[in-house]
């Protein structure tokens, strides 16, 4: 199947699946069972996973193409498989020849379905100060500590957990590690956090008493390696971040430019007045601008190498658009954008979300300058 199949694949799923059900699934927080299946029959927890364990191998740009695609309508959707793919990256990229077999093709499936625990209560952008330990005991681990806003927490099955091995480690980075981890005996979630938007994906806590695995579970089968490897992974959540900041963007001035046709005011539809012209002009143009972005941070990462000063370039500006487009909408729908009548209030609600996840937009502009230093030496 060509990409363009792969899309237009997706293009009617959400036509027929989603675009229906997302305005009452959304308002009551419904996790969408059915979408997930269907997600699932369409390949999307494989969309990044090779072919060699049951993935459709798809690169990295075709990827933030339906990322956005399904951001146009329901960005939570996208938020669903981003996170499980990361975590598949991980083993992927890094993990044992055996960790791959056992995992990758079920994930791939969208049998067992997961994502990326890194964020602890006392512990969010700075991840070398997690508190989480992996103990060793005999010839295996025990994990105790609590996880939180883990995105799929409730309902999936499998996790990329960051931990400390060694908390006297110094730098403090050679003393974490990743382990891939399973529901069970001492693992288990906690409370569901009500959320302003991002409905419909539950983010939730992740508790470990006492959780015992064997070295098998250590993504790599060697200590020291899990923040690297999460930087890494995250290079990938990143696109995806941005290419929902696409779709927001988008979707925002799809709403605000048909609004703006048919209501009328001074005897015209507002669209004619220069103000509106000019919110419309400034949203299209910020949204194909994140577009380009993303575009070549995800061509960048098909590449191969370091791409994080690309891939945060695309998630801060696609973000930061994403949150302007949806509140220009609103303001261009008047009193009609702040009720429930329209799909605005919803992108507004869910924007925000994209300037903070995957790192904030002051982390990312961190990042972006310390790569340019690094880069250009004098």
């Amino acid at each position: 199947m060509s990409d363009t199949d792969i899309l237009d694949a997706v293009d009617r799923f959400l036509d027929r699946e989603v675009r229906p059900q997302v305005a009452r699934l959304e308002h009551d927080d419904i996790w969408p069972e059915t979408i997930v299946a269907g997600m699932a029959e369409l390949g999307l927890f494989g969309a990044t996973i090779s072919p060699d364990h049951g993935g459709l191998g798809l690169s990295a740009a075709t990827y933030a193409r339906i990322v956005e695609r399904v951001a146009r309508v329901w960005m939570s959707l996208a938020g669903i498989f981003n996170s499980h793919l990361i975590a598949a990256a991980m083993v992927e990229r890094f993990g044992t020849e055996a960790q791959k077999r056992a995992f990758l093709p079920e994930m791939a499936a969208g049998a067992k379905r997961g994502g990326l625990a890194l964020t602890e209560p006392d512990c969010g952008t700075d991840l070398q100060a997690i508190r989480m330990r992996a103990v060793r005991d005999g010839g295996g681990y025990v994990l105790n500590g609590t996880k939180t806003w883990i995105s799929n927490g409730l309902h999936g099955q499998v996790f990329a957990v960051l931990v400390k091995t060694d908390p006297d480690a110094d730098p403090v980075h050679r003393g974490m590690s990743a382990f891939l981890l399973e529901k069970g005996p001492g693992f288990a979630a906690g409370r569901k956090f009500e959320k302003l938007g991002y409905k419909g994906i539950d983010s939730a806590e992740l508790i470990f008493e006492d959780h015992r695995v064997g070295p098998e579970r250590l993504i790599g089968g060697v200590e020291g390696k899990g923040l690297s490897h999460t930087l890494a992974a995250l290079e990938l959540g990143r696109i995806n971040v941005a290419a929902r900041g696409v779709g927001v963007a988008q979707a925002a001035l799809d709403e605000a430019l048909r609004y703006s046709q048919i209501r009328k005011t001074f005897g015209k539809p507002i669209c004619e007045h220069q103000a509106i012209q000019i919110k419309l002009a400034d949203m299209a143009t910020r949204t194909q601008a994140a577009r380009l972005l993303t575009d070549a941070a995800a061509q960048a990462y098909d590449r191969g190498g370091r791409t994080s000063l690309e891939t945060s370039m695309a998630k801060l500006f696609a973000s930061e658009a994403a949150v302007e487009n949806s509140l220009e909408a609103m303001r261009v729908h008047g009193g009609y954008g702040y009720s429930k009548e329209f799909p605005v209030e919803r992108l507004y609600r869910d924007a925000p979300l994209l300037v903070i996840g995957e790192g904030t937009s002051e982390v990312q502009r961190l990042v972006i300058a310390r790569q340019l230093i690094e880069r250009n030496p004098i």
